[in-house]
């Protein structure tokens, strides 16, 4: 029987028509024209003015400093909260789910109005801090799910082998159970992490003057016509993410070796 070329093919389909944009984007960086359009030769102008561009460096600092704050809180914030959900049970648990789960399902522009109207009525400046209170509402979200996820499937009783050999509940927690935990507190901070970098609708309602991140700022320069700058710095950005995925994979190839 002959094999169908139908699944190699649909296969082939769906990563050309996620991979060439980028390709483009990439291709074009190097494009001496302004325009897409006509191909004007090779060159680092738009590279080279990048490194002048102060507003975009400035709204990368911005972007990153939320970005870390924001994964810190919200792994810490998170992970105390799908413990809580875990072990205890309750009509106050149910209201506490409800919680945490109304960020991941609630849209953005609804999400961002509502933030932004909850800082006017309390008078706080909005700018860098009103953007990290944002960001941390929904990303606890995100963390606390995939630690709860987690928990589901942990086996306790090495908690309480612990505690028979005379840890006490900090030492267990501290030296037995966050150990553990570790993968599902990594992967809930990486993923609150790219959701602060990447989110644009919450932060644009709750931004303020001189705290312009990465995604207000390519949106401005989108309006103001730059898009040679644009490709060059998404040019930039997927070479630094290609390279922390490769380090983070030698990482864990190393460890396999030693183990």
């Amino acid at each position: 029987m002959k094999r169908s070329r139908i699944p190699l093919l649909t296969t082939i389909a769906v990563l050309v028509f996620f991979y060439l944009p980028i390709f483009v984007l990439i291709v074009h960086s190097f494009n001496a024209s302004r325009f897409s359009g006509t191909w004007g030769g090779f060159s680092l102008r738009w590279y080279q003015r990048l490194m002048t561009e102060r507003e975009i460096w400035q709204a990368l600092k911005n972007t990153l400093i939320v970005a870390v704050s924001v994964t810190m809180v919200s792994m810490v914030l998170g992970t105390l909260a799908a413990f809580a959900l875990h072990r205890f049970h309750g009509c106050l648990q149910r209201i506490h789910y409800a919680i945490i789960y109304t960020p991941l399902v609630v849209p953005d522009i609804l999400m961002g109005i509502s933030l932004l109207l909850f800082f006017v009525a309390t008078g706080m400046r909005l700018g860098l801090t009103t953007i990290f209170l944002a960001h941390t509402s929904f990303c606890v979200s995100y963390v606390a799910m995939v630690v709860l996820a987690r928990l589901q499937d942990f086996d306790f009783s090495v908690i309480e082998a612990a505690q028979d050999l005379g840890a006490n509940w900090w030492t267990a927690t501290w030296r037995v159970l966050l150990p553990l935990l570790a993968p599902g507190i990594a992967a809930g901070g990486l993923l609150s992490f790219t959701l602060s970098i990447d989110d644009f609708v919450i932060t644009f309602f709750v931004t303020g003057p001189g705290a312009t991140t990465l995604p207000i700022q390519i949106y401005s320069m989108i309006k103001h016509g730059s898009p040679p700058l644009i490709n060059a710095l998404s040019t930039i950005l997927l070479v630094v993410t290609f390279v922390i995925v490769w380090w983070a994979q030698q990482l864990t190839r190393e460890e396999y070796r030693h183990e």
